[in-house]
């Protein structure tokens, strides 16, 4: 139980998120201060604001839970700095020289108005229907099993914890617009790597130090290595390095809720080094997050620590964080960790908000409505939040049956990976092929969303654990497919429609492609964005980020 240090700390961190919204509400007439917090911003907060929008509830709810149960296996997602580097240096570029507001733009000036219009209603349905219910899930779950009681009964519990956070990130998100976003993230971006670290410290401390966890781990291979066999049921090495690539770029290079941060930037080499240094932040979750999992179950196996265990004995995966702060962390400490996980939950919920209100209100309202004014989108953008909230909670209920299985984690990365490849590569192919036209766009994204949509769909009414009567042989196959397998087809699938359509039909012309692919670029402006100083820091990223690879390869 939370002892009254733990609620002060609690509340000092709320007065202190109050602080930074009012101050933030100040000027906000304009859609570009709304959206994009004036485009002034510097690359200190934009990377914070980076590390703290990716790291929600779900990531650390979902990714110790996966620590405990799968070991290292979600390592290749949390080692995804170097795509920040690839955002920085070879993406950035392209958007901020074009000066788009949000990602569909950027298609419609490269491919037409169509592949704007299929980009933002697929993000704003995969926003409610995964990003913001998951992230409000993950957090609820934190309630039920941190303040059990405290309403009542557990279930309770779950939905005033889900209700209360949403309700006052919306607030806030809805006043303070994108510039409160931005300055809250910085700040909870070091609530969560300080309240994790403590964690990890004091779990390794109990269990008796990193030799003992490796010893736990080497007695698991199976079960928790990095690298797994090609035919392994959860992450083939194969299957890993197909699709770990393809969702990273899209999640980091091509996704409105991230790229957004680097279009507040107030000139191109503050983007980049806002994108740096949120790769080096990026560097960290592996150890503050999934190792933790891994210690959880490590100290349950030694009785040092009692999981909550399913009906079939086996640990609940997104009970293990909340269970650790409970019974591990000392008054006070538990607290500062508990406005960790708050913070985690609040920046991620307004990130979404913000972001899907700028795709609804740049990519929809704008379009039927060009003649709307300055003000007059700001009050579209605060209703559309209002509106993601509302959609995001009546979604929730669905949420525990989604993540039953595999786990909370587990279950986002595979929606993800049915996502992603579409839309990787007509981002890929737009950027660095001259030859690739509008039509061939169109197709392989139409063609990539229905096909990666009909593979989740199998895969959600026969699942392997429950299949009722006699199942088609070619269904059941599709749906035991691997997510990871089944987003590398899809995106070779996706890359040979879009080549395919637009090599049988005419090229775009000059002026439609100037200024919006690697050849068309300004080289001298962007020779002129950089220094050694940026070359340094991304050597130095770069080689941290695969030391840990090397490391975890090797570990056990």
């Amino acid at each position: 139980m939370l002892g009254m240090i733990d609620w002060l700390v609690v509340g000092g961190y709320f007065v202190l998120l109050i602080g930074i919204v009012i101050y933030s509400s100040r000027q906000q007439d304009s859609a570009d201060d709304y959206f994009l917090a004036g485009r002034n911003m510097g690359w200190f907060v934009i990377g914070a604001s980076l590390f703290a929008s990716n790291v929600g509830s779900e990531h650390i709810v979902g990714l110790a839970g996966s620590g405990a149960t799968q070991g290292m296996g979600m390592a290749h997602w949390e080692l995804h700095a170097w795509v920040l580097i690839m955002l920085g240096w070879i993406f950035v570029p392209f958007y901020y020289t074009s000066g788009v507001s949000t990602m569909p733009e950027y298609l419609e000036k490269r491919f037409g108005a169509a592949t704007r219009w299929i980009l933002s209603l697929v993000s704003l349905a995969a926003y409610v229907l995964t990003k913001v219910s998951v992230t409000v899930y993950a957090g609820a779950i934190v309630f039920q099993t941190l303040l059990p009681d405290t309403f009542g009964s557990p279930e309770k519990a779950f939905w005033v914890g889900a209700f209360t956070t949403v309700i006052l990130t919306g607030i806030y998100t809805v006043f303070g617009g994108f510039r409160a976003v931005l300055f809250t993230d910085t700040a909870q971006a070091f609530i969560l790597i300080i309240g994790s670290g403590i964690i990890t410290m004091i779990g390794l401390g109990k269990l008796g130090g990193w030799s003992e966890l490796q010893s736990f781990a080497a007695e698991n291979v199976e079960a928790y290595a990095l690298w797994r066999p090609w035919d392994d049921p959860d992450f083939p090495w194969l299957g890993i390095l197909m699709a770990s690539p393809i969702i990273g770029i899209w999640y980091w290079c091509t996704d409105q809720y991230i790229v957004q941060r680097t279009l507040a930037a107030k000139n191109l080499t503050t983007a980049r080094r806002g994108a740096i240094f949120g790769a080096f932040l990026k560097i960290w979750p592996v150890m503050i997050f999934l190792i933790p999992g891994l210690i959880g179950a490590a100290l349950h196996h030694k009785g040092l620590l009692t999981l909550p265990l399913n009906e079939n004995g086996q640990i609940v995966g997104d009970q293990v964080f909340a269970t650790m702060v409970i019974e591990m962390l000392p008054v006070g400490v538990r607290g500062l960790v508990i406005g960790g996980l708050l913070a985690a939950l609040m920046s991620s919920l307004s990130s979404l908000f913000n972001s899907s209100a700028s795709l609804f209100t740049y990519d929809v309202y704008q379009k039927l409505f060009p003649a709307t004014s300055a003000k007059g989108l700001v009050n579209v953008g605060r209703a559309a939040t209002v509106v993601v909230v509302g959609l995001g909670m009546l979604w929730i209920p669905l949420m525990a049956k989604f993540a039953k299985n595999k786990g909370l984690y587990t279950y986002l990365q595979s929606v993800q990976g049915y996502l992603a490849p579409p839309i990787t590569a007509v981002f890929l192919l737009g950027l660095f092929s001259r030859r690739v036209n509008s039509t061939g766009a169109v197709a392989g994204l139409v063609f990539g969303f229905a096909a990666g949509m009909a593979k989740l769909t199998v895969q959600t009414m026969y699942p392997e654990d429950n299949r009722a009567g006699d199942v088609p042989a070619l269904l059941a196959y599709v749906a035991d497919f691997s997510f990871l397998y089944a987003s590398g087809v899809l995106f070779a699938m996706s890359v040979a429609v879009v080549l395919g359509v637009s090599v049988l039909t005419a090229p775009p012309s000059e002026q439609q492609t100037r200024g919006l692919t690697w050849h068309g670029m300004d080289r001298d402006a962007i020779r002129s964005s950089w220094t050694s100083l940026d070359v340094l820091a991304t050597v130095i990223v770069l080689t941290l980020t695969f030391a840990l690879y090397g490391y975890f390869s090797v570990w056990i």
